[in-house]
């Protein structure tokens, strides 16, 4: 079992005085005052401290985190009733499910954030929610393809495409989603021909993440990749990769079909969550259209609240239709996605 990484109270206090985070609320597990609720993340430091920060300044409510990049789920099932977790924020529908699945959250019925989420983004009974979306999108060489000419996730599977496309693991969570979604729509022989030609047509095998397939158009080893957008405005936002991705376009599938597939990072509240109240209002807040912003502004995810701002270089790319399947429907189909994958040797 790997470890989960924590944040002791001396060396958040260093990290205070080294104006990280400034004068923010957040802190390490455990700690003591009433008025607080306690946050276990998998969402990095830098990404969700401001928004902490503006609801303390607006509730009073003191907001403890334990940041790690894995096994939450596992010491929360250790913890069982004495966990001092009350909300868990995390990144993909496969990570919120498999909290669902352990029995490890509770359902949320609320006014407020049903109000504010699409009913796409609402888990099963309301155990999870949606708070950004991630669109997974195309990138194209503009150097060697016209605007639009590939423009559908079937394209990835065109044998006009054969050795011109990169991609990431096939198991990554990421992939496994966006076929689980594929399976929904279009059933399980289909999709795994679609597999199979996408496979066909790699340039080599599937290898780092989603900004290295952007590198990989730069460098002329594919003339397509696969990703997620919020990569793309990173790469913009970065002296050292802006070259790499502006070698590339950004296109969003499928706009004549059922839409680009869009995934999201979320949060539930912990079963044993013993502050309710607190997280409640926390939960509230992260749909509200403070945090929506800022999210968005931070890391280039959409909100998933509609009436929220989106990030000025988000707005830029345009409106596109979003596929509007429930993430509860690609949810179910993952394990058979991430076996379908294993079948066709995608990672071989």
């Amino acid at each position: 079992m790997t470890a989960v990484s924590t944040i002791s109270a001396s060396s958040f206090r260093k990290l205070l005085l080294g104006a990280l985070v400034g004068a923010t609320a957040v802190t390490a597990l455990p700690a003591q005052a009433q008025e607080e609720v306690n946050v276990y993340s998998y969402r990095q430091a830098y990404l969700i401290e401001p928004f902490l920060k503006e609801f303390t300044e607006e509730t009073g409510v003191k907001v403890n985190v334990v940041f790690a990049k894995q096994g939450l789920a596992e010491r929360l099932k250790r913890e069982g009733r004495n966990t001092p977790a009350d909300v868990l924020l995390t990144v993909d529908v496969g990570r919120l499910q498999e909290l669902v699945d352990e029995e490890l959250v509770k359902s949320v019925n609320d006014e407020v954030i049903e109000a504010n989420l699409p009913a796409q983004y609402h888990g099963p009974e309301n155990q999870w929610f949606g708070i950004t979306t991630r669109a997974r999108v195309l990138y194209t060489s503009v150097d060697r393809l016209e605007a639009g000419q590939v423009s559908s996730y079937d394209d990835l599977a065109d044998p006009s495409l054969k050795g011109r496309v990169c991609s990431r693991a096939g198991d990554h969570p990421y992939n496994v989603a966006l076929i689980a979604s594929r399976i929904a729509h279009n059933g399980e022989e289909a999709t795994r021909e679609w597999l199979e030609g996408f496979k066909n047509n790699l340039a080599r095998k599937p290898q780092g993440g989603d900004r290295d397939q952007i590198k990989a158009i730069r460098d002329n080893v594919c003339d397509v990749a696969i990703g997620n957008s919020y990569y793309y405005g990173k790469m913009l936002d970065n002296d050292e990769q802006r070259p790499w991705a502006e070698k590339a376009r950004i296109e969003f599938p499928d706009q004549n079909g059922v839409g680009t597939h869009m995934n999201i990072s979320g949060m539930a509240m912990t079963k044993y969550a013993p502050h309710e109240e607190n997280a409640l209002n926390l939960m509230r807040f992260l749909t509200e259209k403070t945090a929506q912003h800022m999210y968005a502004e931070v890391n280039f995810e959409y909100p998933a609240n509609p009436e929220a701002e989106s990030s000025e270089l988000l707005t830029s790319w345009g409106e596109f239709k979003q596929d509007d399947l429930s993430l509860t429907e690609v949810a179910k189909y993952r394990k058979r996605a991430a076996q379908m994958v294993n079948e066709v040797g995608f990672n071989q």
